[in-house]
């Protein structure tokens, strides 16, 4: 009987695993009192962890070195730690606790140090206290981009081309999203030093998802411009484009590609010509992707508050601030200064930094911009960078050295331009009149652009020299257009959860179907 039991039990076991391993596990995390979601949570099963979003919803990726006993590690500022096996997570909801402020008469007595000395012994144990190595990190990057074109007027003035008429430009403008949005989502592993030499990245899997036929509209109506142009103008003109008192002038010769003829499809030796250039073109368009997407996330690694060039100087800088302590609280089981800080005069920021009171850590720090980063308005052209917010979020690794888990970065700026404008084009080879053709606008428009950036660290390894050296790059890879969001493009992988804007994305091609 005994070992009838034993085998029933050995092939529950095998059937439980097979289940578990490759499977996600995913829930949301709510404050028990309020039942409202809990943001930026860290999630950790052996080290390895993800963060809730902004909705307080996390998945976690079960890999074969796990097993239903393994804890899982959930740690938040001011609420009490969970950790329990997994198999007891059975819910799709998690609660959190609030945790009350017990303080260890440690830290009252003998370390009653001021902000200002916190602040300094953050600086002296900054370089023990994050990696700065040589590694290979597991990430995840979000893009997430808005634009608003919130006035859009103008004055018909004068055209002598009369296809260029305002019936023309009222289709321009109808044509032009007032509203549009357009994510990118990335899976990737980077190699490097984020504080100098370059960054090598190994694309794994992206994604868009945006309204496509928007895009589809634009490209019309460039064909019909290009028509309209073909039509009118000499390739041999120049143009004056002018605003106000300023100007400027294009030759004929930037629009030879308008003028190029259509190639023969009979004429073997052009087609394969243009072949190549296409298959030429798709192959920049890959790489540049890579390029430009592994800048992003370069940049705001270049941005991290212990690095020497930072803009976000609160620590480095800190004579241009005013701190104080604001509170303790919990992560996990260590003990946290809450530091508030505002500028003193000319500095842009304001928020808070979570500091470790055994070590002097920044844990947490979140940061929003007081006033505009830049402003600028000049004869009629203006530029508000009003949005200037974000998060970083660390924890300890092995070595007991501090390494990123969680980066957020949200910038908006405000374009306006209320301008008269005036494009000429002349001809020297033409007798008479130089001047062929003339159109003149009154502008008034405006728009706003915002973006969202998420970085997730998801593992992080140290590597040696000859790792790195021995990596070569070979992003071949190109998002995969989405015209609203699929939950299985990412299934099997580990991500940051969508927020709920993107999970109800739908273009409007999809809505009409």
């Amino acid at each position: 009987m005994n070992k009838v039991i034993l085998g029933l039990i050995a092939i529950f076991m095998t059937v439980f695993f097979n289940i578990l391993h490759g499977q996600t596990l995913n829930s949301r995390i709510l404050d028990s009192v309020t039942q409202k979601p809990i943001p930026y949570v860290t999630v950790q099963i052996k080290k390895k962890g993800v963060i809730t979003n902004e909705e307080g919803r996390f998945s976690f990726l079960l890999d074969r070195n796990i097993s239903e006993t393994d804890s899982l590690f959930i740690s938040c500022i001011g609420y009490a730690a969970i950790a329990k096996p997994i198999k007891e997570f059975t819910d799709n909801v998690i609660l959190l606790s609030p945790k009350a402020i017990e303080l260890n008469p440690v830290i009252v007595t003998n370390r009653n140090y001021t902000a200002n000395e916190i602040i300094e012994l953050v600086k002296d144990n900054l370089e023990k206290n994050y990696n700065k190595d040589l590694s290979k990190k597991r990430l995840f990057f979000r893009d997430s981009y808005f634009q608003d074109f919130s006035k859009t007027d103008y004055t018909f003035l004068k055209s002598t081309i009369k296809e260029l008429n305002k019936n023309f430009l009222d289709s321009v403008l109808r044509t032009v999203p007032k509203k549009s949005s357009y994510y990118t989502e990335i899976l990737c592993d980077l190699y490097g030093n984020p504080n100098g030499g370059d960054q090598k990245m190994d694309l794994i899997k992206a994604s868009e998802l945006y309204d496509k036929s928007k895009e589809v509209d634009l490209t019309k109506l460039e064909e019909k411009f290009n028509t309209i142009i073909k039509s009118n103008i000499k390739r041999d003109s120049y143009f004056k484009i002018k605003s106000g008192l300023f100007g400027t002038k294009i030759k004929g010769e930037d629009f030879d590609e308008i003028f190029e003829t259509e190639i023969d499809s009979t004429d073997a030796i052009a087609l394969k010509k243009e072949l190549e250039e296409k298959k030429k073109r798709e192959e920049e368009r890959k790489t540049n992707f890579a390029k430009y997407r592994k800048k992003n996330i370069v940049g705001m690694m270049q941005d991290l508050f212990y690095m020497e060039d930072t803009h976000l100087n609160f620590i480095m800088k800190s004579r241009k601030y005013k701190f104080h302590i604001e509170n303790f609280t919990y992560i996990g089981e260590d003990a946290v200064y809450i530091l508030h800080f505002e500028p003193k005069g000319s500095a842009d920021y304001k928020g808070k930094l979570y500091i470790n009171s055994d070590d002097f850590a920044v844990l947490r720090l979140d940061y929003e911009n007081i006033k505009p980063l830049k402003k600028f308005n000049l004869l009629g052209i203006s530029m508000n960078s009003f949005l200037g917010k974000g998060k970083m979020i660390f924890t300890k690794s092995s070595n007991k050295k501090y390494d990123l888990r969680y980066l957020e970065q949200e910038n908006g700026t405000r374009v306006g331009i209320r301008r008269p404008l005036k494009i000429i084009e002349k001809n020297k080879h033409v007798k008479g009149r130089n001047k062929q053709n003339e159109l003149s606008l009154k502008l008034d428009m405006a728009t706003v652009g915002a973006n969202k950036r998420e970085l997730v660290v998801f593992d992080t390894e140290s590597i040696p020299q000859s790792t790195y050296d021995s990596f070569t790059e070979n992003n071949t890879i190109l998002p995969t257009y989405m015209p609203n969001y699929n939950p299985e493009f990412w299934k099997g992988y580990a991500i940051i959860e969508p927020n709920q804007a993107i999970r109800e994305f739908t273009s409007e091609e999809q809505i009409a179907k």
